[in-house]
């Protein structure tokens, strides 16, 4: 055999294979978005093309109200996520204490700790404190998830950070709080992002925890979701289910846009 007809093989197998994982990843979502469309109720098998699941999914009270309570949880709960994650990192990265490396491994337990034990214990802790369960109670306890994944991406920032640019600032007469702000924030900023992405992703997708922590009056969407498993999941959540998916599509494209962009403008790219 050739060399060349080699490389061709090699070439076309890697295709092959790589046709194979985006169809595996990809071909759950896109029956999702096919069957939105569908006219069947049952969704078993697709028997024709209509728009009238998209027009009931507005007119979906409990549906809309679902939703609306899954953004406001993960609104706050990211924004929890951020501030104490980011403070954490920026605070285990300048200063040296003891238990240092305690509190460091700390941080992975709630990461690698199973889900559903997570929600037993927050709604025990809700109960002694008597906490009501509803939103309040949904935010701190996505929030408590959710943190240890901003200090991990703001560290791996802070991992190749140069603190002689702070310390430039500073002989330039800057006071401590607007290098904060005009010179560390701004270049911790890709790890803040991707931390808040990762932690709105996340408490946008939890069942278990939410399962536990939540109120009769406050409902997320998955946990709606799980409620029709039952009885079959009606077609208007995945006329919702497919707009969140143009929503986040929409979100990620732009953003590696601009990240893109960004990174042709720096002077070492090439």
């Amino acid at each position: 055999m050739s060399r060349s007809t080699k490389a061709s093989i090699q070439k076309i197998g890697g295709r092959f294979f790589c046709s194979l994982v985006y169809l595996f990843l990809y071909a759950p979502i896109v029956v999702v978005i096919l069957f939105s469309f569908n006219t069947s109720k049952r969704n078993i098998v697709f028997e024709g093309f209509t728009f009238d699941w998209y027009g009931k999914m507005l007119q979906n009270s409990s549906l809309l109200e679902s939703f609306r309570n899954t953004m406001i949880v993960a609104a706050g709960s990211t924004t929890i996520a951020i501030l104490v994650g980011t403070l954490a990192a920026v605070g285990m990265f300048r200063y040296k204490f003891r238990g240092k490396g305690v509190i460091d491994a700390l941080l992975y337990i709630p990461v690698v700790i199973p889900e559903i034990i997570l929600g037993i214990s927050l709604l025990s802790i809700f109960s002694v404190f008597r906490v009501p369960l509803g939103l309040v109670s949904l935010i701190i306890a996505h929030a408590t998830f959710c943190i240890p994944f901003v200090v991990f991406s703001v560290r791996a920032r802070l991992a190749g950070f140069d603190r002689s640019v702070e310390e430039a600032a500073m002989d330039l007469g800057a006071n401590r709080r607007r290098v904060l702000w005009h010179v560390t924030l701004p270049m911790i900023a890709p790890g803040i992002l991707a931390g808040g992405i990762l932690a709105f992703t996340l408490s946008i997708d939890d069942i278990i925890i939410s399962f536990f922590t939540t109120g009769p009056k406050s409902t997320t969407f998955t946990l709606k979701v799980m409620e029709q498993v039952r009885s079959g999941v009606s077609p208007d959540v995945y006329a919702l289910s497919t707009v969140i998916i143009l929503v986040t599509f929409t979100v990620v494209t732009v953003s590696q846009t601009l990240a893109y962009k960004r990174q042709l403008k720096q002077p070492d790219s090439n």
